[in-house]
């Protein structure tokens, strides 16, 4: 049955399933897994735009609240590759179900703390358990279903990746006003609930190999946890603390780089690693996690600097930015099938070339961004990024984990998770590095020009200083304070351009990078099971 599908398909000539019909238990397995990894990725970013309420409803400092989302992505990023290992130890069934259902209980725990340290203890909680839906999800949608049926399960896949994390700012934002920032949470029970139960009832992919429990690298998986935790929070905390002038910064390199040599070590010689790493001999699968970390900067990148834009410059509350930032998640639902049929008729190169220029084509439009624009002015700009994300999600789905034997799909998609997580985590350490740095760049240009020997400032000066004074106001001090504000706002607006134009520099040079990947198998027929 399915269990021996996934276990000696390695071995098998593929053509012997491809054509296959769809058992339906596997299919109802397959969407409650699929709602599983939706809520789990759609968390990461359904707190980002509520921020704010969740502070003032805790009470939290500052510089504390940012360690909700922090303690999250570093708990995930933790659990993403340990998973495959998980799976083949206790079986996908156990694996998922108990995830849900404590993904499940964490969130309610969330939506009752009455303080900034429960919540951060709760939502690292949330976040390791959730971390082990993500890549159960892909590894089954490689393993169950016949490569006949890839252009239908690809594309489910890469929408959830990609949709979650774009509409997670603008559910955010409906529920805190609609409701509180509890439902934030409560939202994930009902949910959580059914998918607990149906993967419970329905998963019967593979069978448990609870004598590797023996075997496990306990000492890998604390070097695993070190290395990418402490990667997670220089990453997150880097930009806001000034990078290595703070001390717990530079003590987390440390650590990172420390837990890294011995992850490494280990992963080579344990008999039993808690990462299997023989998945990047296969060149695909390599290039595939490539992009899937360009992938992940281009998606969190995006779905963080517009809102920065609309709250900052426009000043947008949560709800108009998660109005406005609709379009893209739009633009992919309706992509998605335009990319599973192409994916069955077209190179997949082809579609990852046309992908990235679509989204170089975006970032390249917002180059031209000033303080003005606001929803008709982002419209093409997120339609050709939904567009090209989904064109490049599907084949680059298909091309890392497509050609890999079942037996090593399950921790392979692990790996592929984390890289765009670890993608994600990076771009947005760099973008918001530069967009203070060009900031300040900016500032500076402007404040030169801004002398009494520049007539058009002088006069632009004057005339505020003259409204103040009608208003009874000290005019001259009140005219520079605003012209102060007004060359730091376009200060912002500068820097938001110069980081578009360096993600369209980026997306070109991928274009170029898809040539090197070998020309992958067609995948509408039997192709793509052990023989790659």
């Amino acid at each position: 049955m399915a269990g021996s599908a996934t276990t000696t398909a390695g071995s098998m000539p593929a053509t012997s399933v491809a054509d296959a019909p769809m058992d339906r238990r596997k299919l109802i397995a397959f969407f409650a897994m699929v709602l599983g990894m939706f809520m789990s990725i759609l968390d990461i970013q359904i707190v980002s735009a509520s921020l704010s309420e969740i502070q003032a409803g805790l009470s939290a400092g500052s510089d504390e609240i940012g360690w909700v989302q922090t303690s999250y992505l570093i708990a995930e990023v933790i659990m993403i590759p340990l998973s495959g290992t998980l799976a083949r130890i206790v079986s996908t069934r156990y694996l998922f179900a108990f995830s849900a259902a404590g993904f499940t209980i964490a969130s309610a725990l969330c939506a009752t703390a009455s303080n900034i340290d429960q919540m951060i203890v709760y939502r690292a909680i949330q976040g390791f358990i959730g971390g082990g839906m993500i890549p159960s999800v892909f590894a089954a949608a490689f393993t169950i279903f016949p490569p006949s049926k890839r252009a239908i399960v690809s594309p489910i896949i890469g929408l959830i990746a990609t949709l979650a994390p774009t509409i997670g700012p603008t559910v955010g934002g409906y529920l805190s006003h609609a409701f509180s920032w509890h439902w934030l949470f409560l939202v994930n029970i009902i949910p959580g609930i059914i998918v607990a139960v149906v993967t419970w009832k329905f998963i019967d992919f593979d069978k448990p190999e609870l004598s590797l429990f023996k075997k496990f690298d306990w000492w890998g998986l604390a070097a695993m946890g070190v290395f990418l935790g402490g990667l997670e929070y220089v990453l997150e905390e880097g930009n806001s603390n000034d990078w290595f002038n703070d001390h717990m910064i530079v003590i987390g390199a440390i650590a990172s780089a420390a837990g890294c040599v011995v992850f490494f070590y280990r992963a080579f010689t344990s008999e039993f690693p808690v990462v299997d790493l023989t998945a990047f001999a296969n060149r695909n699968f390599a290039f595939g996690s490539i992009f899937s970390f360009v992938m992940g900067i281009g998606l969190y990148g995006l779905t963080y600097i517009y809102p920065v834009y609309l709250g900052r410059i426009r000043g947008y509350d949560s709800l108009m930015i998660g109005e406005t930032m609709f379009v893209s998640g739009l633009a992919m639902f309706f992509t998605a099938p335009i990319a599973g049929k192409l994916s069955t008729v077209m190179d997949l190169r082809a579609m990852m070339v046309l992908g990235f220029i679509s989204f170089a084509a975006g970032t390249y439009i917002m180059t031209g961004i000033t303080a003005d624009w606001d929803f008709y002015e982002l419209f093409i700009p997120q339609i050709l990024r939904g567009f090209g994300l989904m064109m490049c999600m599907v084949p680059i789905n298909n091309i890392a984990l497509g050609t890999l034997p079942p037996a090593r799909i399950r921790g392979a998609s692990g790996l592929f998770n984390l890289t765009r997580n670890l993608g994600g985590a990076v771009g947005l350490a760099i973008i918001s590095t530069l967009l203070s740095n060009r900031q300040d760049v900016h500032y500076e240009r402007l404040r030169e020009n801004l002398d009494w020997g520049n007539q058009a400032a002088v006069s632009q000066l004057n005339n505020m200083a003259a409204n103040l004074n009608t208003y009874g106001l000290d005019g001259t001090t009140g005219a520079i304070k605003q012209m102060v504000q007004l060359a730091t706002k376009q200060a912002v607006v500068m820097s938001f351009s110069d980081v578009f134009m360096i993600l369209t520099v980026l997306f070109g040079m991928m274009i170029l990078g898809v040539a090197a990947i070998s020309k992958p198998a067609p995948q509408g027929g039997g192709g793509g099971g052990g023989g790659h």
